[in-house]
């Protein structure tokens, strides 16, 4: 049986998984990794640690299924998109931790920059938001503290990436120093229309060019790797995808119109709107969605900050819940969120109100308000979130939607997915797969390789899904919606 194997490097874990030829999942091996908060709204996490974890993952699987590894033909990647890191060229070391996307600390800098009038500026050629959810400000933060870092990327003994880049250059002893469209277009250095680095944009943020790595489609082969000995001889590695992108590329969302959401860590909201570059006015961003044939095919995306986080803050934080899996029963076991709203703007409010400087509330708590009220709440912020963003979407795209595919770690979680089709009042496909961002750099993989030779081709393979149609009545559903605005408002 041919396999393809895939290395997915999230928010809070590596993962190792063999799929098959048909792009379903034989088996996988995961291990988590720290996250760290050194000040308030900081976020970061030990790359170094991160390899030794996809290491393990990598020797955990193919031990397992030793059977299996003479017949896996190629490697994939993908990857947690903002979160960056500075290494050695030499050794492939990180120099200092990885920023992560969640991580609030160029904040002041976008603000400044902002009064300065370059927000226009930075969306028309990136498409986004001058915000610090993406790498650059933080890039410049970091070069502004760490001047040593500075000099050596001036210089060309460090190097600068991406999780995928950072991943390559490891997997290839140094050999691939390269990142593909859809991560490189979340930096805030990349120019979606011309497809490459923006001159002007690593000047305003003080990043040498030389740091940054080639531009490759997600369908290239990145190099050859036989993952430091754990394979016996040397393949190819082929499909590397941001994670977000991936999931719509596998959900098959390749026309116009069609779109889904992410229920991970953080929550990606994407709208396929073509090939046409075009820019929303509020509250979105425009980004690629993937390279294919020297075509681009853009996107709208909302990115929500926290949404799966929201629940490991009950869990590891108010200690309110012991398995995130709970949270479906007790939502279950109360009729209603008994007026209580649970706004998760921990590092701000992103998509649609990109407010940096909200922060998190409980609202609406009364004497009989209970741990089920607010973990109800919990999975409730998550579809108003969503509906906030796909109606925006849907207006500034002009393409009225009736479905929403949906992906992540919390489509298991059938509260959670019902609440989100009786909220934004579509139908919702949730894939019953799984692994879908895995999924979607395989499947570039062997559009690179040739084992398919169309997206046609791969639209036509069948992957499970499971149907939600909106049932609450659609004046309960607004009226809650309603609720919602005024716990934002009230925040903001």
């Amino acid at each position: 049986m041919d396999c393809l194997l895939a290395i997915d490097q999230s928010t809070s874990a590596t993962k190792a998984i063999l799929f098959d030829i048909r792009g379903h999942v034989v088996d996988q091996a995961a291990q988590e990794h720290q996250q760290y908060y050194p000040r308030p709204g900081w976020v970061e996490h030990d790359a170094e640690a991160i390899y030794v974890n996809l290491r393990q993952a990598l020797q955990t699987l193919l031990q397992r299924r030793a059977d299996l590894v003479p017949h896996i033909r190629a490697v994939s990647l993908t990857n947690q998109r903002e979160t960056f890191v500075v290494f050695d060229r030499t050794t492939g070391r990180p120099l200092y931790r990885a920023i992560v996307w969640q991580c609030r600390r160029g904040e002041a800098l976008c603000r400044e920059l902002e009064a300065n009038g370059y927000g226009p500026r930075v969306q028309q050629a990136t498409g986004l938001k001058l915000d610090t959810y993406f790498p650059a400000s933080k890039i410049r933060w970091l070069l502004d503290d760490q001047p040593v870092l500075r000099r050596a990327l001036e210089e060309g003994q460090a190097l600068l990436g991406t999780m995928d880049t950072y991943l390559l250059y490891r997997l290839t002893r140094g050999a691939c120093f390269a990142t593909e469209h859809t991560n490189a277009c979340r930096t805030l250095l990349y120019n979606i229309s011309r497809l490459d680095w923006d001159e002007d944009l690593c000047a305003l943020f003080g990043v040498p060019l030389r740091a940054l790595p080639a531009v490759l489609p997600s369908q290239a082969v990145f190099g050859q790797t036989d993952l430091e000995g754990l394979l016996p001889h040397a393949l190819p590695l082929c499909g590397v995808m941001g994670d977000s992108q991936a999931a719509l590329f596998a959900e098959g969302c390749f026309q116009p119109g069609m779109a889904k959401v992410t229920l991970g860590t953080g929550s990606s909201v994407l709208l396929n709107i073509g090939s046409a570059l075009r820019f929303a006015q509020e509250g979105i961003v425009t980004t690629i969605a993937w390279v294919y044939r020297g075509q681009p095919t853009y996107a709208y995306e909302g990115i929500i900050n926290y949404a799966g986080a929201t629940i490991a803050w009950l869990k590891d934080q108010l200690h309110l819940i012991a398995d995130p899996r709970e949270t479906e029963t007790l939502a279950r076991s109360v009729p209603d969120n008994g007026g209580v709203y649970l706004v998760p703007a921990f590092v701000g409010l992103s998509a649609p109100y990109w407010k940096p400087g909200a922060r998190a509330a409980i609202i609406g708590l009364s004497p009989a308000s209970t741990r089920e009220h607010v973990v109800r709440a919990a999975l409730e912020s998550i579809a108003y979130q969503a509906r906030d963003v796909l109606g925006l979407m849907s207006a500034a795209a002009g393409l009225p939607l009736s479905e929403v595919q949906a992906d992540g770690g919390m489509v298991g979680n059938r509260f959670l997915l019902q609440f989100l089709a009786d909220v934004t009042r579509l139908q919702v496909r949730a894939a019953s797969a799984g692994e879908l961002s895995a999924l979607g750099a395989v499947l570039c993989g062997c559009l690179g390789l040739g084992i398919y030779g169309s997206l046609d081709e791969l639209q036509a393979l069948e992957h499970g899904f499971e149907l939600y149609r909106p049932l609450m009545d659609a004046a309960a559903a607004d009226a809650a919606y309603a609720g919602w605005q005024r716990a934002v408002a009230r925040v903001l």
